[in-house]
């Protein structure tokens, strides 16, 4: 526990620097989305995550090493790259019809999601100011999403999906980093995976275009290269040292990330009304995790 303690001052930056990555990436996968659909877009995006994480075991391992897995490894990269292909796809769909900022705010709704699915699962019943943060949270999703006419947008519901089945992957993440796993071999899995799924999914349902694809390059580069393949990485490397609190805390950051990135890439403005739901929703964020990751 004491050597948890002292590795969280790493694991904790690490995963800041991974709230980040991906909150800009908001704005990058609102912007592809002019060109390409959204299924194409993630498979895309995977492809170069897959070959950018390949290169990064090759240096690390050795090109023979680097596709040598033992079986917690595999099996975590099996796992966690198909309910990483649901919780990307229902992302990226939702940012059709809704705006970076939104979007990751209520991507950040695993941070309360999570703790409920620890009770379900492990009888790990929450504290009273998990009670206090659902209730703000909730107060906070109504002003954000939901319109004048009381209605939200498909987008919203979408992304709100994207928000549980992320909660799965946090669980099923951290249970497999408590095991004999290589951090970035899992990383690198689960993205080949995702990348399989993701180009069956885009075949079905869209028309993949190689012009749509070159001139979404940027967007997808860095969603690809940067978001995906550097972020997912740091999340598993940050996870490994940080407690589960601490972490989620930190990764929450990234629905701040993605307002001021829609705000600087974008251009996008959010009403007083969806300002101060987004400020709701993070007060409930911290209070259900500041206490613990201290």
């Amino acid at each position: 526990m004491d050597e948890k303690k002292i590795n969280n001052k790493i694991g904790v930056p690490v995963l800041i620097v991974t709230a980040f990555v991906w909150g800009i990436a908001f704005a990058f996968q609102r912007s592809g989305l002019d060109n390409v659909g959204p299924l194409t877009f993630m498979a895309a995006r995977c492809v170069l995550a897959a070959i950018a994480l390949s290169i990064v075991c090759i240096v690390m391992y050795g090109f023979k090493e680097a596709f040598t897995f033992n079986k917690d490894t595999l099996k975590g990269g099996l796992i966690c790259g198909v309910v990483l292909t649901v919780a990307n796809n229902l992302q990226q769909i939702g940012l059709v019809n809704t705006s970076a900022g939104k979007g990751g705010f209520i991507t950040a709704m695993y941070i309360i999601i999570v703790p409920f699915m620890v009770w379900l699962i492990f009888k790990r019943k929450p504290e009273k100011k998990i009670w206090l943060g659902v209730a703000l949270a909730m107060v906070g999703l109504f002003l954000l999403c939901v319109k004048e006419d009381f209605t939200i947008t498909s987008g919203d519901v979408w992304v709100f999906g994207c928000s549980i089945t992320f909660s799965i992957h946090i669980l099923v993440t951290d249970y497999f980093i408590a095991k004999n796993v290589e951090a970035v071999k899992l990383s690198m899995l689960q993205f080949t995976v995702c990348m399989v799924l993701s180009w069956v999914v885009a075949f079905i349902f869209e028309e993949p275009s190689l012009a749509g694809m070159w001139d979404a390059r940027i967007a997808i580069a860095y969603c690809g290269v940067i978001s995906a393949g550097v972020g997912y990485t740091l999340q598993i490397v940050g996870q490994k040292y940080t407690k589960p609190e601490a972490a989620t805390l930190a990764m929450s950051l990234e629905s701040v990330f993605a307002a001021i990135g829609g705000w600087m890439i974008l251009g996008e403005t959010m009403s007083v009304k969806e300002i101060i739901g987004a400020v709701l929703m993070f007060a409930a964020i911290t209070i259900v995790q500041i206490k613990k990751a201290e």
